[in-house]
């Protein structure tokens, strides 16, 4: 998530009752989580497992709750729970604003744009040319959809990202500060929901065609012209290249790469990147082939051990 405006660091400490080490004349431009960060950004870190990889990473201002050395032109905010400010600065950023109205008079919605009784259109948002929002579908706060999107009945865009930090008194969710956004040609049918990123974007790729109840999880990025039958789900932060198929109801987990032009089997559970043009199936799954040759020898089972049994 990027800033309006940047943030001094040393008003930053201030503000959060932090220590600040390293480079005071910091300006921060941004925040976002680990799997994100780009320079000028604000991260966390809590625990010491991860200092070494937040402390390396692209971002520039690190919250941190020890006193350690502060990488060259980097600054480190110490206090006493990093996630709690990071969580804060979040919400300053983008507050919780909640719908007096169906349709939010900050939303920019194009002239020749279709908004359907009933829809929910959020704060911010923003609705491209010859977009057609259906009745009954919820496009959420500063989500972006661009020319000729199709949004179904029941379709949620933007939801808020199934995220938390688990604490003593259970789990905390964070604030969703990032977007949800759909480009060109995509097709939202009906019942699908798509989480907006943590602090990223979730993004559907131009010319992708998603079927009835897909979920796509927090920062998310799909490609361009990308085909998802009924009840796919993918989970949060993982990439699918260019024209990927799934059929029904494959489920891919979190933080994978899915290569350009591969094609997913039905009911298949993908637990690994898999490289783009093959043909997979199967839990885990694998090439196609390779499954299909498991199946054949697994049916022959009962015949090897009759055999060795009657020897």
């Amino acid at each position: 998530m990027k800033f309006s405006t940047p943030i001094p660091v040393a008003a930053l400490a201030k503000e959060l009752d932090a220590r600040l080490i390293g480079n005071e004349r910091l300006q921060a431009t941004g925040i976002n989580e680990i799997h994100q960060v780009e320079n000028g950004d604000i991260t966390f870190v809590d625990h010491p497992k991860y200092f070494k990889k937040s402390l390396q990473s692209d971002a520039s201002v690190i919250l941190i709750n020890a006193e350690v050395e502060c990488p060259a032109g980097k600054a480190l905010l110490v206090c006493d729970n990093p996630f709690e400010a990071y969580n804060r600065i979040v919400l300053q950023q983008r507050p919780i604003q909640h719908l007096t109205a169906a349709v939010s008079d900050t939303a920019d919605i194009h002239p020749t744009a279709v908004v359907e009784p009933n829809a929910i259109i959020g704060p911010h948002v923003q609705i491209g040319p010859h977009c057609r929002v259906h009745a009954q579908a919820v496009i959420h706060e500063y989500s972006q959809l661009g020319a000729g999107v199709e949004v179904q009945s029941g379709a949620i865009v933007g939801s808020d990202a199934f995220y938390f930090k688990k604490t003593e008194a259970g789990y905390q969710p964070w604030r969703s500060g990032g977007r949800a956004i759909v480009e060109d040609g995509v097709r939202i049918s009906a019942g699908c929901t798509i989480n907006k990123g943590v602090s990223g974007d979730t993004i559907i790729g131009e010319g992708s065609m998603l079927d009835c109840q897909v979920h796509i999880g927090h920062d998310v990025v799909v490609g361009k012209r990308c085909l998802f039958a009924a009840q796919v789900g993918i989970g949060g932060n993982t990439v699918v290249e260019d024209e990927v198929v799934m059929y029904g109801q494959v489920g891919i987990a979190q933080n994978l790469r899915i290569g350009a032009k591969a094609v997913i089997l039905a009911k298949s559970g993908v637990s690994k990147s898999l490289e783009g043009g093959k043909v997979y199936f199967g839990y885990p799954a694998k090439e196609a082939r390779t499954a299909y040759r498991e199946l054949a020898a697994l049916r022959h089972l009962p015949e090897f051990y009759t055999g060795f049994y009657d020897k």
